[in-house]
């Protein structure tokens, strides 16, 4: 008999008796069909994880040479400038920082959440044990709770951002931190979040967005680096112009990969997550059949026992 086609109706399962091996068998195969239940939902989510991952990798890939590219661009330009400069490149004593947290709007995603949260909190001990000002915005309803139990004030509050976040939204955001660090309220922009590096792995980071002078420009992978490789360039209508345009693009490009890379994080976590629970799921079905059949079995040799001692007694 295939152990787990077992039911209430099988031999041996008898509720009108009144022992304690009833509620027991009973509660085993109420417990082994709730497994199955949820065992369903986590396969369920692997799948949708899986899709989603695949779809989030392919942006993320597609946007990871532009944003590298551009970054590039930049930073060689503003060298090559000459006397011109852009407000975004300049560095200057920093009075007051602001750090955005990226975090998940959902849970059963492993430690995903919980990695970001511990880089981003040692940023904000960092920022308090050097007595500096700070601002905490976070994106992410996970992130938003851990703050909000922690007490920690937050400036701006995003939950808009999902596993597609667009170019739109994204721009949105860079706006505004564009604007706080040209007026002088902040001056440094860092970011918490889980940097994709591949499908194999992803960490948690703190990099700092402005000023872009700060940053530099990564190589791809399996590229080394350019030495001593200048370009001489010829800026019509004139270094200032195309500075305006193309610094602040190159922000926000660099911030939308930024979501771009934790989306795909996300799913590669939740994906992980949700194949280790349908996994662990089936292994306690089967050690749930298994104290059934057990338990199934020594109630029937207990009443084959009861039935030939009872014949015994007639004689």
């Amino acid at each position: 008999m295939d152990p787990e086609g077992v039911t209430e109706n099988s031999p041996g399962f008898n509720p009108g008796r009144g022992d304690d091996t009833v509620p027991n068998l009973r509660s085993l195969v109420k417990r082994r069909k709730a497994v199955r239940n949820i065992r369903k939902i986590t396969r369920t989510m692997e799948l949708i994880a899986t899709a989603r991952f695949r779809k989030a990798l392919d942006r993320a890939t597609e946007a990871d040479a532009y944003t590298r590219k551009i970054a590039e661009l930049a930073a060689d330009l503003s060298r090559n400038a000459g006397d011109v400069s852009h407000p975004l490149l300049a560095t200057r004593p920093v009075r007051k920082s602001l750090l955005l947290v990226v975090t998940a709007n959902r849970g059963l995603c492993g430690g995903y959440n919980g990695s970001v949260i511990r880089e981003a909190m040692g940023a904000v001990r960092a920022y308090r044990a050097a007595n500096a000002p700070f601002d905490l915005e976070v994106a992410g309803k996970r992130g938003i709770a851990f703050f909000k139990f922690q007490g920690l004030a937050r400036a701006a509050e995003y939950t808009n951002f999902e596993d597609k976040p667009t170019f739109a939204e994204v721009d949105v955001l860079a706006s505004r931190l564009i604007d706080l660090f040209v007026t002088g309220q902040v001056d440094e922009v860092k970011v918490a979040y889980m940097k994709f590096l591949n499908a194999a792995r992803q960490t948690p980071v703190v990099e700092t967005l402005l000023p872009l002078s700060s940053v530099t420009a990564e190589p791809a992978a399996g590229v080394a680096p350019a030495a001593g490789n200048r370009v001489d360039y010829e800026f019509l209508p004139d270094a200032g112009e195309i500075l305006e345009e193309l610094v602040p693009a190159a922000l926000k490009v660099r911030l939308f990969k930024v979501f771009l890379d934790a989306a795909v994080s996300e799913q590669i976590a939740r994906r992980v997550a949700m194949k280790a629970a349908t996994e662990n799921a089936g292994d306690l079905i089967k050690d749930i059949t298994r104290l059934y059949n057990r338990t199934r079995q020594a109630n029937i040799t207990r009443e084959i026992s009861e039935l030939i001692g009872g014949s015994e007694a007639l004689k």
